[in-house]
């Protein structure tokens, strides 16, 4: 079985700036991946596609996944409670472009993820990653740009869509 991709098309105060790709690590981490799949798929009827990434923190990550109230206090899962717990730390945070669950505490994980923009060894053990930015970088990059050092966005960064490639 081959590992699923996903996309998201960014748009920054906007204006359409492309497509970031994502190879997701099912062979890993077979439920986050589910999860985070079918969130950019919108099979279950709610998801990414609209959301915002609401704090970037310039040279170090980028975060989004608040669905529900758009702020970092919200989102869900695709499973049941609405949270799952950490499948494992296997993957680390080895550089810029690693996605990763941002969640609300040890076996709290919904909807939040965030993406890498340098090595955060200290997030590994605390943070399940669950896969990398394959194409995007400078989307990535442009993110980071618009970041303050309080982590609110100097402008709206959208997802405008999202899905599932292969």
């Amino acid at each position: 079985m081959s590992n699923p991709r996903c996309f998201f098309d960014i748009t920054i105060s906007g204006i359409d700036v492309g497509r970031m790709i994502f190879e997701l690590r099912a062979d890993v981490v077979p439920k986050t991946v589910e999860n985070f799949r079918v969130l950019c798929t919108g099979e279950k009827g709610f998801g990414y596609k609209g959301s915002i990434i609401h704090r970037i923190l310039p040279g170090t990550l980028c975060q989004g996944g608040d669905f529900t109230n758009n702020d970092g206090t919200g989102g869900r899962s695709i499973y049941e409670d609405g949270y799952f717990e950490d499948e494992n730390f296997d993957l680390k945070h080895l550089g810029p472009g690693f996605i990763s669950m941002a969640n609300h505490g040890p076996d709290k994980n919904g909807s939040q993820f965030f993406i890498t923009n340098d090595i955060l060894q200290s997030l590994d053990g605390k943070h399940v990653v669950f896969g990398h930015l394959e194409e995007g970088f400078d989307i990535l990059r442009g993110i980071d740009d618009v970041g303050t050092d309080g982590g609110m966005p100097r402008v709206s960064v959208v997802i405008k869509n999202c899905g599932q490639l292969s």
